[in-house]
Parts: C-alpha cells; sequence; structure tokens
C-alpha cells in the first residue's frame, strides 16, 4: 500500500521525527507500515494528530495528518487530501447495519488520505478488506496537516448541508457518527 510513496531515512528534522525517532523507527516507510497498523479509532483528542503517538490508534484524519507533518519534516512531497465520498458497507467494512437500521445505501462521508503522483494511499485500517475500493469521490481538495482539526468536519457538514438542507444535514451527521462508532467497535 504505501510502497509507492517515497521512502526516506529519518533524519531529527523536528519534533515528530525526533520523537518517531526515539521510539526506534528509522524509516518513513517503518512510520508508515506502523500506523497503518494502529487501530482503528477516535483519540481522546481527536483535534491533535499528535495524539495517534500517546494512544497508539487513529482515524483516517489523525493517522494521515501525522504522516503528512512527518513528510513535510523529512522534505518528501507527498499531499494530505480529504474527500467527501457515499460510504456503504462494500467499501468501508462495518457500517452496513447501521446504513440498514437508517435505510441508508450509503451516507457520504469525509475521508482523508495521502496522495503522491496521482496515486491516493490510505493507510486507515490494517485488517480491514472491502469489498469494494473507494474510487470515487464527489469532491477532493489537498489540506495541511494542521488544517485537519479545524478543516475537515466544516467542509464536509457544509458539503451535506448544500445538498440537503439545515434540518436533514443534522439527521445525516446522526447517522454518520453512528456509522464511525461502528468501525470503532470492530
Amino acid at each position: 500500500m504505501y510502497s509507492i510513496l517515497p521512502n526516506k531515512a529519518l533524519k531529527p528534522n523536528g519534533p515528530i521525527s525526533e520523537t518517531l525517532i526515539d521510539m526506534g523507527f528509522d524509516s518513513f516507510h517503518q512510520v508508515c507500515d506502523w500506523i497503518w497498523r494502529l487501530p482503528y479509532g477516535r483519540t481522546r483528542d481527536s483535534q491533535n494528530y499528535l495524539s495517534v503517538i500517546k494512544e497508539q490508534k487513529g482515524t483516517c484524519s489523525t493517522k494521515h495528518a501525522l504522516l503528512k507533518a512527518l513528510v513535510d519534516e523529512l522534505g518528501i512531497k507527498v499531499e494530505l487530501t480529504i474527500g467527501i465520498y457515499a460510504m456503504t458497507q462494500a467499501n468501508t467494512p462495518g457500517v452496513g447495519e447501521v446504513l440498514e437500521q437508517y435505510q441508508q445505501a450509503f451516507i457520504l462521508e469525509a475521508h482523508c488520505y495521502l496522495s503522491y503522483q496521482g496515486n491516493r494511499v490510505d493507510l486507515t485500517r490494517f485488517m480491514t478488506v472491502p469489498s469494494e475500493p473507494i474510487t470515487a469521490f464527489f469532491i477532493e481538495k489537498n489540506i495541511t496537516a494542521d488544517e485537519i482539526t479545524a478543516g475537515k468536519q466544516p467542509f464536509h457538514y457544509a458539503f451535506i448541508q448544500n445538498l440537503f438542507g439545515l434540518e436533514q444535514a443534522k439527521a445525516v451527521w446522526k447517522i454518520r457518527e453512528q456509522c464511525i462508532k461502528a468501525l470503532s467497535e470492530q
């Protein structure tokens, strides 16, 4: 999965690389593998991607924001991208029961991943193999690691609200939150 990303030896170029070197990591690919294998789940401080290191888990947002901050320290040209897609049981195993409960074929979800030379690299969930990959996005945009905290949720909610209006957006968001909870409980 991450093998298409450039690899580079870790050098103490900032607080993230220094912390990861202290943890015993030698290369960017080693860190990618570790991040990929960490369990999926919201950290207590979901607005701080550094909590992935402390809590040994993360979501698509926190895991990829941490990796983006690291590549920025290392001088690797990799983008952090946010995209809105139709989340289904087929492309995001674990959300099917919630979607069925609300009689929804899908729910709009904002997903974060790394982008490199036209390729998407998703290191969110290691042991989960979807029957369909996430390939179609309604909208995508590149952001910085620091924009993940203030930018992802408003971008996502505004997209839903523009499609459905304020009242329906609240209902959609409620279903979306239950889907994320279901993913965290796997």
